[in-house]
């Protein structure tokens, strides 16, 4: 009886979801895969085998709405970023920008659609081009697209853009060894924005950057998307940064989503071990919370993508795993709880709530 009233006072101390977006969807992802093949031989190669960095991916992206995409190293998190832009093409799948399949253009039609879909790359210490000025730079794009901005107007529209992402519109003339870690960021976010696109691909757009930095960067975008109604793409490994930051979040596991919801439901309610796991892995700044958090601490490693294990891809490192996780793929799908309701989808046999403490 008293189990029976503590369920009660904990789903009713449960928050509710918040509601999706709405509108069609602006961006969306069917069945996306990238298979890289592995091949033997120097003069009469053959394949022998195939990396599956990305086997499976769907989602949807809605305007002004930024999507959080969080995982391990290696599990295919950049390779959807690329696939994205276009930079790798897909094996099979489609990515579809306000209907259309951008993944199977070329030519003029790809370039025009380019100006509306445009990334910030992990590094903004290679991404930047040392022998250009910051100018030519951020005016790059107007030199590919010539009708956005005339030559004449084109230095004043970088200044503008300087001056939007904080940096002195003076500095044009500068090279970027000339600036710091995250003002060249800032410089890799002023060149993403000179088109008006209507989504960027942030690929660990903070990670190479010094904490107090991250912070700024951040803040900068959120600012940015309020003012242009922008649509992110936030790819990471820091838990915190992206809870900050996205309306929704994706978790990856060897090239698949394995749970994808609101932010505060994945956060708060997670249902799928390896994101529960995740989770567990947090600092929290709180003793007291500190303490009353159970560490889960999974055993094995990741296996390889070249050859991931049968049925749920997670089963080898799973404390829940029985014999239907080897001969069955569980479906991204919301499944009914065995502790509360279902709120968000989850890609296990034996998806559970399971609350965890979170550093807010």
């Amino acid at each position: 009886m008293e189990a029976s009233v503590d369920k009660q006072a904990a789903e009713a101390a449960r928050p509710a979801p918040e509601p999706e977006p709405t509108g069609d969807p602006i961006l969306q992802v069917k069945d996306l895969v990238k298979h890289f093949p592995l091949t033997q031989g120097i003069v009469f190669q053959r394949q022998v085998g195939a990396v599956k960095a990305v086997d499976g991916l769907s989602f949807e992206l809605r305007s002004g709405e930024t999507l959080g995409l969080v995982g391990e190293s290696g599990c295919g998190k950049s390779t959807v970023a690329k696939l994205l832009m276009n930079l790798e093409r897909p094996t099979s799948g489609q990515v579809l920008y306000k209907g259309q399949d951008i993944s199977k253009l070329s030519g003029k039609a790809l370039k025009a659609v380019r100006r509306n879909i445009q990334m910030v790359f992990q590094d903004p210490y290679t991404s930047l081009n040392p022998r250009m000025t910051v100018g030519d730079i951020i005016g790059e794009p107007y030199a590919i697209h010539p009708d956005v901005a005339p030559k004449g107007d084109r230095r004043k529209k970088v200044q503008d853009l300087l001056e939007v992402v904080g940096l002195n519109p003076e500095h044009i003339n500068r090279y970027p060894h000339q600036f710091s870690g995250g003002q060249r960021q800032r410089i890799g976010i002023a060149r993403g924005l000179a088109l008006n696109p209507e989504i960027i691909v942030c690929d660990e757009p903070v990670s190479a950057l010094d904490v107090s930095v991250q912070a700024q960067v951040i803040n900068l975008m959120e600012r940015l998307q309020n003012e242009f109604n922008l649509s992110y793409i936030f790819i990471a490994h820091d838990l915190s940064i992206v809870r900050h930051i996205s309306d929704r979040v994706a978790v990856m596991y060897l090239g698949k989503i394995v749970e994808i919801g609101a932010e505060t439901e994945i956060y708060d309610h997670p249902t799928h071990p390896y994101t529960q796991a995740l989770l567990s892995a947090v600092p929290v700044p709180d003793p007291d919370g500190r303490d009353s958090r159970e560490r889960i601490i999974l055993t094995g490693d990741v296996p390889s993508p070249a050859n991931p294990p049968s049925g749920c891809r997670f089963r080898t490192r799973c404390w829940k795993a029985q014999d239907i996780c080897a001969r069955e793929e569980p479906l991204l799908q919301v499944k009914s709880q065995l502790n509360g309701p279902a709120v968000h989808a989850s890609a296990c046999h034996f998806a559970e709530v399971r609350d965890v403490v979170q550093a807010h």
